[in-house]
Parts: C-alpha cells; sequence; structure tokens
C-alpha cells in the first residue's frame, strides 16, 4: 500500500468480536447430513456479466443496493480509482457473488462485491453516496487519467476507446439459487468475507429482514451522535456495526425475557417483529432510540469520553484499550432509565468506583464480558451484578 493510501486509511477502533452463533448445541452427524442436503439442493451458477450490465441491473434495482448501504463506504477514492483502471485495463478483478431473491423473483441479495458494485455505480455518477461522481487519482498504469470524471472521459473523443473496453469488461459473477436457509447463506457470507474486507452480519440481516424499523435504525445510526463518540468517526460505521449497536439495544429492551442465548436469531427476531409492528409502536421505539443517546451521554458524564475506547478493567486495574458490546449493553440497559440516569450523574463518582470495584472483584462478572457473552447465564449475571453494584454504594436508584 502506498503512503498515499496509509494517510487516507483511518484509525479504527479495536472491537471486542463476538462471534454471532448460527445455532445453538453440537454439530451433531445428524444435523451435518441436514445441511449436506441442503447444499446438494442448491444451485451455482456463473455468467459473465458485463460492467454495462452490472450497471443496469442495480438502476434497475435487481441488484439490492439500496440507499442505507451505499453509505457505507469503506474503500479509499485510491482504491476506487484503481478498481475502475483494472476495467479500463481487462485485468482480472474478484468475482461478484449474488444470491437469487427468495421471495423476489429477478432480484438478486449481493453476497460478495458490494464495495466493486458501489464503485462502479459511484464512478458512473448513479449513486446516492457522498462520493458520487468521484475523480480517478493515483492511477498506476494510466495517470493520464487522473483527474478525470466519468463525464470527463464521456466528453473528449479521445477516450471512446477506454470507455468502451470499461462498459463491456466482464466480471465474474457467481449466481447461487434455490436456498431455503438464512443460515447458509450467513456461512457463505462469512466465509467469503474471511480474506476480504471484514464486514459485519448486520449487513446481510439488513438484506434478509427489509422493512420500516430497520431503515430506520440505519438513519437513526447516521444522526447519532452517541455512535459518532462510540466510534470515533464522524461518518457511518462501513461494517453496520453502529446498526447493529442499536438493534441489540432495541432488542434486549423489548424482547430480554424471550432471549434464548443465540444472539443470531434474536437480532433477527427484533428485526421482523419491530418490522411487522413498525406503525404500532414507531414513536415509541423513537422514544427508546433517544434514550439511547441520552444513556451514553451519561456513561460518557461519568466514566469519560474515552470509555469507548478502553472499556472495561483486569485485574491490575487498568482500561484496556477495547471496546466491549457486553459493557456497553449493560450501561445503556440502566441508564436508559431516566430516573436511574438522574441519580447515576449525581453519584459520579460512586458510580465510577462501582464498576472499578466490579470489574477488579467479581470473576463472576468479568466471565460475563471476557468469554461467552451470549449465552442466558453470562447476560443474566452482568445485567444483575452491574445492577446490584449501584445499591451497594448507596446510589438511591
Amino acid at each position: 500500500m502506498s503512503e498515499l493510501e496509509l494517510s487516507e486509511e483511518k484509525e479504527e477502533i479495536v472491537f471486542f468480536e463476538e462471534d454471532e452463533d448460527q445455532e445453538n448445541g453440537l454439530n451433531s452427524n445428524a444435523k451435518r447430513i441436514l445441511q449436506l442436503e441442503e447444499i446438494s439442493r442448491i444451485i451455482v451458477s456463473g455468467t459473465d456479466w458485463t460492467t454495462a450490465t452490472i450497471l443496469d441491473q442495480m438502476l434497475r434495482e435487481n441488484i439490492i443496493l439500496n440507499p442505507q448501504f451505499q453509505r457505507r463506504d469503506a474503500w479509499t477514492i485510491t482504491r476506487k480509482s484503481r478498481f475502475i483502471e483494472s476495467l479500463i485495463l481487462g485485468f482480472p478483478t474478484p468475482q461478484i457473488v449474488l444470491a437469487a431473491h427468495e421471495k423476489e423473483r429477478g432480484k438478486f441479495i449481493v453476497l460478495d462485491g458490494k464495495q466493486r458494485l458501489l464503485t462502479i455505480l459511484q464512478f458512473y455518477g448513479r449513486s446516492e453516496s457522498p462520493n458520487n461522481n468521484f475523480t480517478l487519482k493515483s492511477l498506476e498504469f494510466r495517470p493520464d487519467l487522473n483527474g478525470s470524471k466519468y463525464e470527463d472521459l464521456k466528453n473528449e473523443i479521445t477516450f471512446n476507446s477506454e470507455l468502451d473496453a470499461l462498459d463491456n469488461q466482464t466480471i465474474r459473477t457467481t449466481l447461487i439459487r434455490n436456498w431455503h436457509s438464512e443460515n447458509f447463506l450467513y456461512k457463505i457470507f462469512l466465509r467469503l468475507n474471511v480474506e476480504n474486507t471484514p464486514l459485519s452480519s448486520q449487513e446481510l440481516r439488513q438484506a434478509l429482514h427489509p422493512g420500516l424499523f430497520i431503515n430506520f435504525l440505519d438513519d437513526q445510526s447516521v444522526k447519532s451522535q452517541a455512535l459518532r463518540t462510540i466510534f470515533q468517526s464522524k461518518n457511518p460505521d462501513f461494517r453496520m456495526r453502529d446498526v447493529e449497536l442499536l438493534l441489540r439495544y432495541t432488542a434486549f429492551h423489548y424482547f430480554l425475557p424471550e432471549y434464548r442465548g443465540n444472539l443470531k436469531v434474536f437480532l433477527d427476531t427484533t428485526c421482523q417483529n419491530l418490522n411487522k409492528d413498525w406503525e404500532k409502536k414507531e414513536k415509541d421505539i423513537q422514544d427508546t432510540i433517544e434514550q439511547f443517546e441520552a444513556a451514553v451521554q451519561t456513561t460518557i458524564h461519568i466514566f469519560g469520553e474515552k470509555f469507548f475506547s478502553r472499556m472495561w478493567l483486569t485485574n491490575s486495574k487498568t482500561y484496556r484499550r477495547q471496546f466491549n458490546r457486553s459493557i456497553l449493553d449493560a450501561m445503556v440497559f440502566y441508564f436508559s432509565d431516566k430516573t436511574i440516569r438522574e441519580s447515576a450523574i449525581s453519584n459520579s463518582e460512586k458510580v465510577e468506583k462501582a464498576f472499578q470495584n466490579l470489574c477488579s472483584s467479581s470473576n463472576e462478572f468479568r466471565e460475563s464480558v471476557e468469554k461467552t457473552t451470549k449465552n442466558i447465564r453470562e447476560t443474566y449475571n452482568r445485567l444483575s451484578l452491574w445492577g446490584s453494584s449501584f445499591s451497594s454504594f448507596r446510589c438511591k436508584f
């Protein structure tokens, strides 16, 4: 990577990652047999679509690349420019992987290649994103094209052959049909991205469970000052982890008694239920998200803004430079209540001391946020232990 590209890359907050289990329990022989039977029914075919064909499919919304995703821009302009350069020069590029939409014939969900698709849409000036109609830069083999936009090439007769090459360049596209399990698509999605830009499964979740609730959550994640503070960025997170944090908070707020330890199913079901009930619960959900903002601000008031980049204590009584979703869950679970919030602010020093003591003295609490964080027992432990620690320090909640 060149010095120019390095200067464009942003330093990211380090996340304590959690895998979303596809299923609970052991992967038994019977389960594997069922999975293999499903795989045997899958139809996988390859085709060589041209750049122009792929652009047309996106414009007709047959390839689903919605405006919410287009805000999640992971590539630098240099990387985008060199991808366009590769297409013009006829270089081989990685394949696009699409899954036929289960309910809408002729439409496809993107499993791999969204950044390449977004780059094509942007260069042709047909995107709804800040980098729409970007200018080529830092090209390696065609520096004469640096400083040019698509319209510049289109209006300059000497570049007609370059545009023809771009339009007609074939991009290998794999189509997956006849799938019947979302878990199967998750497995393919995660495996495809092992070697590529790491993505959150939230991206696939939004494609599989579209609706007014998830659109609202996506919009709020862009507006949220709390999330900008957590992620230390002015821009939406391209992995959609910001949307997932709001979804986790909302899921635990509404459906905690129904949680059975499978985080993926829990979040998927929350999307389905609140998409369906959006008209009835819209105002209440909006109020709930406002409480999330207040809860994060309360956490910042008590622990300081850097708390989110050095989230939890070790036995050495120092903060680690790591973000932990489980601790954020516990903080916002309680601080979203106005009465608790006001009392916590009045007893800031006691609350901070309570947290420090809990992390340094309770093996049970540390295990609930460090190891297997998703099962029912650990979820209950971190919420109940953090809640009970308030009373031991006489914070009158």
